[in-house]
């Protein structure tokens, strides 16, 4: 089971479909507002995307399953083995964001604490204005700047990658959510740690890309401390790769997840 991250949507797992050993069967939904998703009831938390994950499984009658979290869909995909610790064999955290959240800042650079500070910040209402206006280079030149500034993916995969960027449809919601995001034992500023990471009982391989301009080395810290501290088996990988290890190693990370599944 992949799960995107953020500005994104499933196309984003293309190339490890593409390259991981067919004996896997797949499964890449979009998370609730992204992609083909609707987004009729938004969402508060990383709950409701766990919840919705639970749903999907139980359509599917999808016992238990491998599950993989990129960037913000390593929060979602910590939150599903919290909450489903049964439901999920292994666990595997691709440039995540950490235990604690992805921290938002305003411009005096004090982390925000409400949601309706992510009404009225800068950043958030110029994407909100490029997706109204079209502005696909926006979004390009973001995504080649953060995301893929050592490899570019080739033109018609980044097309799509785009196009997931401009239907996103809970750009608020969703910052607010992981700047609240915290499992680990202790506050993050915002949120008091809710310790649900104890909760996870899956082994947990971690891929961190050593270039990653979206996921800094604090986070990963973060993220390996909190496990340790609730003595969580697992493995920790640096990889030569910015925030895109798909992009950037694509034979590299399906050589770290064969490995970790065998």
């Amino acid at each position: 089971m992949l799960l995107h991250g953020n500005l994104a949507s499933s196309d984003q797992w293309d190339l490890l479909m593409e390259h991981i050993p067919s004996d896997y069967t797949i499964y890449a939904p979009d998370l609730r507002g992204y992609g083909k998703s609707t987004y009729n009831n938004p969402i508060t938390s990383f709950n409701d995307f766990a919840r919705d994950i639970k749903l999907f499984c139980d359509e599917l009658k999808l016992k238990s399953v491998h599950l993989i979290g990129w960037s913000n869909g390593g929060g979602v995909a910590m939150q599903f083995a919290a909450n489903y610790p049964t439901q999920v064999k292994k666990l595997i955290l691709l440039a995540s964001i950490s235990t604690r959240g992805f921290p938002a800042f305003n411009a005096e650079g004090d982390r925000m604490k409400r949601v309706e500070e992510f009404t009225s910040d800068p950043m958030i209402n110029r994407m909100l204005d490029a997706q109204v206006k079209g502005e696909r280079s926006f979004f390009g030149e973001a995504m080649n700047q953060l995301v893929y500034p050592r490899n570019k993916p080739e033109k018609v995969r980044f097309e799509k990658y785009i196009e997931g960027a401009m239907n996103q449809r809970n750009l608020i919601d969703v910052a607010d959510a992981a700047n609240r995001f915290n499992i680990s034992a202790v506050s993050n500023g915002v949120s008091k740690g809710n310790r649900d990471i104890k909760k996870i009982i899956a082994p947990i391989l971690v891929l961190s890309g050593k270039h990653d301009l979206m996921v800094p080395e604090t986070m990963n810290l973060e993220l390996i401390n909190d496990m340790k501290a609730h003595h969580i088996h697992f493995d920790y990988k640096v990889l030569n790769t910015g925030h895109s290890p798909l992009v950037d190693d694509i034979n590299g990370v399906i050589k770290e997840i064969s490995q970790f599944l065998m």
